[in-house]
């Protein structure tokens, strides 16, 4: 064997790839637009929201899940629609075209081959990729930082996937797929006779199943798709009445009020969230968001029917309970039913459902609040400006802020306010350092009280949306402060024996603020709901706790 030859196994004629940056992106009424350009190619990935690319005298609508992959060098442009975050991340792709020998005839990358903006309308999984590499991007150890290579290659995979020629809609036919393309597709022209073929029957035949399916024509389903989705963007405030109608797939704005008026008796101008009364949640936390408002959910689609009750909200008195872990024509079927005129759902949770937002659109319009990329307040305040109750909102926001200032006051008089406190989470497979976010959110926001160093640094990058960081038992000196919060999680079976190989761990006890009894368990249920009515719930029992004062009912 000529040992100066390489081994043909590790020959290779393409580039090597590796992250270059990786970034989260968000654009707010205050901040509506930002210029971006990479010497690299760049992937941009739409996480929540809506708004527009523009590039040269190019114009690309982005939507929640879309995607674009940026050639090299290319100045763009990112706004967010009036009246509508938009959040993105912004994966930059490094490139190493190797030339020593024996690379000599390497090829050029497909990444950069072509120097066209490349638009895919919908990608989850490279979406929740990316989510994950963020959330990883400080790699803490080398098999996270595999993990992270592992993760980039999945998703430069998925993309040269997505650029070579696609089957023809005639394989594997089946009638869900149709109907899946119908929804994601809606703004397109779209045939009887393509869906027909997608479907792999007659388009007589395919009309009579579409019917027995979906209890609506084709046609009809279409039309709705169309009006809820213009009903959205109206609700959202994104551009005028024909450029609407454009996004939706109506030739102008005149045929769009026509077709709205006939479907509600009312002309789109006059449209607005204050004239909505049959509201349906995704998930408790949103309900009570309704609830604070004084507009109580006609439906909760969540996995369970609990619900926080306060003394300064009534509780629900004929709110319905769907299970979310239904069927989709079930949950279809509990909405149609129950008259639902708009949704109010986020992303994270529908992908967690295995949910999408077309397919509850033919219902009603569907209002996705991003649920990890907006703290609590955002949350409160995005509602009730699409209900038209933003001054409801304010004023309950306005007592808070007073109710937080006087407990910051109380709990900054004691030794509290010169310690260091840590909220670990100890899960069944999992521990957990909290960040800004539930119970959190009152440490380290409302009282003002000092995080971990290693906590501090990621709450000043990401402040509401930093969540948590998970750590091995071998991690807890790192993250321990002089006061200890301790939020244990059961299991499936309610069991909470697991905590055990935490408390018993030579490092738990080893920990300073374990030793002087300075460690507090609190009740999951108490503290860790991230809703407004739970988080003023909980700056009254973390006042109480730290002080044994009472600035409010418990």
């Amino acid at each position: 064997m000529n040992t100066n030859e390489a081994p043909e196994w590790m020959e290779s004629r393409f580039p090597l790839y590796s992250v270059n940056s990786i970034r989260s992106v968000y654009l707010t009424s205050s901040r509506p637009a930002i210029e971006l350009m990479d010497r690299n190619p760049a992937v941009i990935a739409v996480a929540d929201g809506e708004g527009s690319l523009q590039a040269a005298n190019l114009s690309f609508e982005l939507k929640t899940g879309s995607l674009l992959l940026l050639p090299r060098s290319l100045p763009v442009s990112l706004t967010a629609s009036r009246n509508r975050p938009l959040h993105v991340y912004k994966l930059t792709i490094g490139i190493h075209e190797r030339s020593e020998p024996p690379y000599a005839l390497i090829r050029e990358s497909e990444f950069v081959a072509n120097g066209k903006i490349f638009l895919l309308e919908s990608a989850p999984s490279i979406l929740s990729r990316m989510e994950e590499l963020f959330r990883n991007r400080l790699a803490d150890s080398e098999a996270r930082h595999l993990r992270n290579q592992l993760l980039l290659h999945q998703i430069l995979i998925e993309l040269l996937e997505a650029r070579e020629p696609k089957p023809s809609p005639g394989e594997q036919p089946s009638m869900e797929r149709s109907l899946a393309y119908l929804e994601s597709s809606s703004s397109e022209r779209i045939t009887r006779g393509l869906l027909a073929e997608m479907a792999g029957v007659s388009p007589s035949h395919y009309s009579i199943l579409f019917k027995q399916l979906t209890g609506l024509s084709p046609n009809d389903y279409l039309s709705r798709l169309r009006l809820n989705r213009a009903k959205e963007l109206l609700l959202g405030g994104s551009g005028t009445l024909r450029e609407i109608a454009q996004k939706v797939g109506y030739k102008d704005e005149f045929y769009l009020s026509r077709r709205f008026k006939q479907q509600t008796g009312a002309s789109p101008s006059g449209y607005n969230g204050g004239s909505i009364g049959r509201i349906a949640v995704l998930l408790a936390p949103y309900a009570s968001h309704l609830m604070l408002l004084g507009v109580e959910p006609t439906v909760l689609l969540s996995e369970t029917n609990e619900y926080v009750n306060a003394e300064d909200v009534q509780p629900p008195r004929s709110m319905k309970f769907v299970n979310v872990g239904s069927e989709i024509e079930q949950i279809r079927a509990a909405l149609v039913q129950n008259g639902i005129e708009l949704i109010i759902a986020a992303d994270e949770h529908l992908r967690e459902l295995g949910l999408r937002a077309e397919q509850l659109r033919v219902v009603a319009p569907v209002m996705r609040i991003s649920w990890m990329e907006l703290g609590w307040r955002e949350h409160l305040r995005l509602i009730a400006s699409l209900l038209r109750r933003s001054d409801a909102a304010e004023q309950w926001l306005e007592e808070f802020s007073e109710e937080e200032r006087v407990a910051r006051e109380l709990v900054h008089r004691g030794e509290l306010a010169k310690e260091a406190v840590t909220i670990f989470v100890i899960k069944p497979e999992q521990l957990l350092v909290y960040g800004g976010r539930n119970v959190g959110c009152i440490i380290y926001h409302s009282l003002g009280l000092t995080p971990p160093e290693r906590i501090r640094q990621e709450l000043e990058e990401r402040g509401d949306r930093f969540h948590s960081v998970p750590i091995r038992i071998s991690d807890l000196p790192l993250y321990a402060g002089d006061r200890i919060l301790v939020i244990v999680w059961p299991d499936a079976a309610g069991s909470t024996a697991h905590s055990g190989n935490v408390f018993g761990s030579a490092e738990w006890k080893e920990l300073p603020a374990v030793k002087n009894g300075r460690v507090h368990e609190l009740e999951m249920d108490d503290w860790v709901p991230y809703n407004p009515v739970s988080i003023r719930l909980q700056l009254r029992r973390a006042v109480a706790l730290f002080t044994g004062e009472n600035i409010g009912n418990q």
